[in-house]
């Protein structure tokens, strides 16, 4: 695409996502909803049966963030409706009420995360997560927005995935493996679900505004985001945008 032929609504980061058949333009999210909402600490013998999972059945490098089997951990978690109307209730003072029944949910382990934006699978969602392990010195960091959100048992987000983020040490300015050792414990646990970013309550929480003035191109065949004209990715250590790299 000639610079002259771009359009000029692809100069900044635009996500393109399906709704329904058809692929939509839209900005990504300004904002990002966080609070501290008040849960248990999860059972002991839930905590052991999720380093049990980790360190036995799973891989779980620096930077990973991998499914955890959450049926299992509900039938040890007396506490779970507990977190969820807790999380439903912090939603509804942002105008998000009822969202979380229609969700999908899932749990959710990692050691620290790289910086990754999950515009090419969750275009059409905003994130949803309640992290339920103990405060750990770490953070989730939003470097285009220049936002750093502590992490504790009962950090809540709302954030549109599309944005670049990442799991990373609260000292520093960027991922680095060595933070996330498996001695002493690094891993995060945390409950994750899907809401859907077209939701007009969703759109305006975040800042997301839609279709901004220009047809989808034509090499656009799936969910992906574009920034000055190509496919763009972020740089896993700073997350700083670039130029997607061409498969093969």
């Amino acid at each position: 695409m000639r610079n002259a032929d771009r359009p000029a609504f692809l100069s900044s980061p635009t996500a393109f996502f399906w709704s329904g058949d058809a692929l939509r333009s839209r900005r990504l999210g300004q904002a990002v909803l966080s609070a501290k909402v008040d849960i248990p600490e999860a059972p002991a013998r839930l905590r052991a049966d999720w380093a049990r999972e980790i360190s036995t059945r799973m891989t779980l490098e620096p930077g990973d963030v991998e499914v955890m089997p959450l049926a299992r951990a509900r039938t040890r978690w007396p506490e779970y409706p507990g977190c969820v109307r807790a999380m439903s209730a912090w939603l509804s003072t942002h105008g998000l009420d009822g969202l979380l029944a229609d969700a999908d949910v899932a749990l959710m382990a990692c050691r620290g995360a790289r910086y990754h934006h999950d515009g090419e699978q969750y275009g059409g969602a905003a994130f949803c997560n309640l992290f339920v392990s103990e405060g750990k010195g770490q953070a989730v960091h939003f470097p285009a927005l220049d936002l750093r959100i502590p992490i504790v048992r009962g950090t809540a987000l709302v954030f549109d995935p599309s944005q670049p983020h990442a799991v990373i040490a609260s000292g520093n300015p960027g991922f680095d493996a060595a933070d996330f050792p498996v001695e002493p414990d690094t891993t995060q646990l945390f409950l994750t679900w899907e809401l859907p970013i077209e939701h007009p309550a969703v759109a305006r929480a975040l800042g997301v505004s839609f279709d901004p003035g220009q047809p989808v191109p034509a090499t656009v065949e799936d969910e992906q985001i574009w920034r000055d004209g190509a496919k763009a990715d972020v740089c896993p250590n700073t997350g700083a945008w670039q130029r997607a790299r061409r498969a093969g």
